[in-house]
C-alpha cells in the first residue's frame, strides 16, 4: 500500500499555521514527508524547508488579508493551528487570535479549498462545555464582518472574561454549527477540530503562568497537572502525540469525517461527562465543565 496516496497529500497544496513550534511544527514536519506542498504562517520565523513560509501577526485583519493574497489558487487541506495563552488584559487579543482571525482566514480562503477538501482546527479540552455558550457563539459566528464582531466583543465583556475558554468554545461551536452548511457541505469541504489534553509545547510556560492566580510558573504547572493528570496519574503529550492525529483527520483517510470534536485527552474528558450523567441529579456536565475550566 502506498502511505503518501493513502494520505492524499502528495504534490498538493497545504496551508497551516502556528508552524515554527509545537503540535504545528509536529504536523508540518509529517505532512512534508507526506509530499505535501506546504505554505507555512507564524508569527515567529519558520525553521522547516517548507514550500513558502511567512510571518504575520493573525490577530490583525490587514496581515491575514495580505497572507490570503499570497497564499496559492488551490488548497486542499486547510490547518488552523496557531493560539496565545490567557493574561490579564488580553482578553481580546484572545479572542482574535484563538478564534475570530481563524474564523476570518477559513472564510477567506474557503473558495480556493478543493471539492472534497478538508478545514481542521487545533481547540482544546479548555472548551469542554462548548454547548453552555452555544446560542451567543453562533450569534458571533453570523455577523458579516470584522468590524462587527469587534463591536460585538465590546459589548460582551462578561463573554470575553473566561479569554481562552470563550475562544475555544466559540471555535467548537463553528465547527458544530458551519459543518452542513451550504458553503461546506455544497463542495464537500470536511470542518473537524481536535482538542488536545495537557501537551508540552512553546506555550507550556505560558499556559502554567496563566493558569497561577500569581502567575507562578510552578503553582501553574501544579494547578494543570492536578486538574489534567493527578487523576489518572497521567503525563503530558507531546506535540506530535497531536501533531499527527491532525494530520490524519484532514487526510484522506478521514474522508467521510466532517463536523466532529475529538477529544485527544487520554480519556480525561469522557470522564467529565460520565460523572455528570452518573450524578446527574448532583452535577450538570456545564458545572463539571465550570469545575475543570476556572
Amino acid at each position: 500500500m502506498d502511505l503518501k496516496k493513502l494520505f492524499g497529500y502528495e504534490g498538493k497544496n497545504v496551508v497551516i499555521t502556528g508552524a515554527a513550534s509545537g503540535m504545528s511544527m509536529a504536523a508540518t514536519k509529517l505532512l512534508l514527508e507526506l509530499g505535501a506542498n506546504v505554505y507555512a504562517i507564524d508569527i515567529n520565523k519558520i525553521e522547516l524547508p517548507v514550500t513558502k513560509s511567512y510571518q504575520a501577526d493573525l490577530s490583525k485583519k490587514e496581515e491575514i488579508d495580505k497572507v490570503v493574497e499570497e497564499l496559492p489558487e488551490k488548497i486542499v487541506a486547510l490547518f488552523l493551528c496557531h493560539g496565545i495563552a490567557y493574561f490579564p488584559g488580553r482578553e481580546m487579543l484572545v479572542q482574535k487570535v484563538n478564534f475570530y482571525g481563524q474564523k476570518y482566514m477559513v472564510e477567506q480562503l474557503l473558495e480556493r479549498i478543493s471539492d472534497h477538501g478538508s478545514v481542521t482546527f487545533i481547540s482544546s479540552v479548555g472548551g469542554f462545555g462548548w454547548q453552555q455558550v452555544y446560542e451567543k457563539a453562533v450569534e458571533l459566528i453570523n455577523l458579516p464582518t470584522w468590524e462587527d464582531a469587534m463591536q460585538w466583543y465590546e459589548e460582551h465583556p462578561d463573554l470575553i472574561q473566561s479569554a481562552y475558554v470563550f475562544a475555544k468554545q466559540c471555535l467548537e461551536s463553528y465547527v458544530t454549527y458551519k459543518c452542513m452548511s451550504k458553503e461546506f457541505i455544497d463542495r464537500r469541504i470536511r470542518l473537524n477540530a481536535i482538542n488536545p489534553g495537557d501537551t508540552i509545547t512553546g506555550l507550556t510556560e505560558d499556559f502554567n503562568k496563566a493558569t497561577s492566580p500569581k502567575g507562578d510558573v510552578k503553582e501553574g504547572e501544579e494547578m494543570i497537572s492536578n486538574i489534567f493528570l493527578k487523576s489518572w496519574n497521567g503525563y503530558a503529550a507531546k506535540p506530535e502525540e497531536m501533531g499527527h492525529p491532525l494530520v490524519v483527520i484532514g487526510s484522506n483517510i478521514c474522508s467521510y469525517m466532517s463536523g466532529q470534536l475529538i477529544y485527544i485527552d487520554f480519556g480525561l474528558t469522557s470522564t467529565w461527562t460520565s460523572g455528570a450523567l452518573l450524578h446527574a441529579n448532583e452535577k450538570s456536565i456545564e458545572e463539571i465543565s465550570k469545575e475543570a475550566n476556572d
